[in-house]
């Protein structure tokens, strides 16, 4: 899996007129070849390093809204690498294989907040995003982990392939977990107001209850976490429940598009349609090789 060149920098100086393009280093080669769960996670004095992606790009609120929350917290190191604009629908592929992506450029770039430190905005896929930030943005040692979204609608189920093998956000966090780095994707639901904010709550949720095994490197990588949350019109978030993914939705009982009701008195989720659509948080191992995404990115 060798990308020489495969993304071009493109540095813009502020004081003069020059825009220059450079050839970024050779990548590191390979599944292996880029770093395993023990090259990537080993503890660097409690300095947790993240780094952050989306499939909605780089001035999406829901990253946003993300990296103001951790970059509140001296404990994270933070690295943004995100599409120049949006990607979603992009699953696991990257610019070899949907060249609609863009073109490989990568620019230093700024959240919609204005934060641009270690910030780029790449011309590419959400896999992309991830893989330049490994081969590029990473020479002492890969992140600890990495969090995609906050997504800008569900992405629940495995029906036919919907949505979580379409989505970017979920597609990004499995390339990362095929190239040995722990990954969650998060994903807000839709609503009359996405609720980006509880969106947060539980993304710094999460990485508090795994911190400790992402810095020893313990975290597993056969799943990544997908978490969707609900965006409640009326009522409120029901409670957190870990659940897998449908694999079906007789009659079409839940759109996988629709609203989420948090006034429902339905118990006992059995998946993550269930959970999500009847107003719970709902935590669900996605293995990272479905859809074969860790065999693609051996090809």
């Amino acid at each position: 899996m060798t990308r020489t060149n495969r993304f071009q920098v493109v540095f813009l100086v502020t004081l003069g007129l020059t825009v220059g393009l450079f050839g970024c280093d050779d990548g590191a080669t390979g599944a292996g070849g880029v770093g395993g769960a023990g090259g990537s996670a080993g503890s660097s004095g409690g300095v947790l390093r993240i780094l952050v992606t989306n499939d909605d790009g780089i001035e999406a609120p829901g990253i946003d809204a993300v990296v103001e929350a951790l970059k509140v917290d001296p404990n994270n190191e933070l690295v943004v690498a995100a599409p120049v604009a949006n990607r979603s629908g992009s699953a696991d592929s990257t610019i070899e294989t949907r060249p609609a992506c863009g073109n490989g450029d990568v620019m230093p770039s700024a959240t919609a907040s204005g934060y641009d430190e270690a910030t780029w905005a790449v011309d590419g896929c959400p896999a992309d995003c991830v893989i330049y930030a490994f081969e590029n943005l990473y020479p002492d040692g890969l992140p600890h982990v990495v969090l995609s979204g906050i997504n800008d609608s569900q992405n629940v189920g495995n029906v036919s392939g919907a949505l979580s093998q379409i989505s970017g956000t979920v597609g990004a966090a499995k390339t990362a977990a095929c190239l040995g780095v722990p990954a969650l994707a998060s994903s807000q639901g839709e609503g009359e107001t996405i609720d980006f904010e509880a969106g947060v709550a539980e993304v710094l949720r999460w990485l508090a209850d795994n911190r400790a095994a992402l810095l020893a490197g313990e975290a597993p990588l056969e799943n990544i976490t997908s978490i969707n949350i609900p965006s409640c019109d009326t009522g409120a978030i029901r409670g957190r429940v870990d659940v897998p993914l449908a694999t079906d939705n007789p009659d079409n009982e839940y759109p996988l598009l629709g609203p989420q009701d948090c006034e429902s008195t339905f118990e006992n989720p059995q998946n993550d349609l269930e959970a999500f659509f009847n107003g719970y948080v709902a935590v669900t191992p996605v293995p990272r090789n479905s859809n074969t995404t860790c065999d693609k990115l051996e090809n």
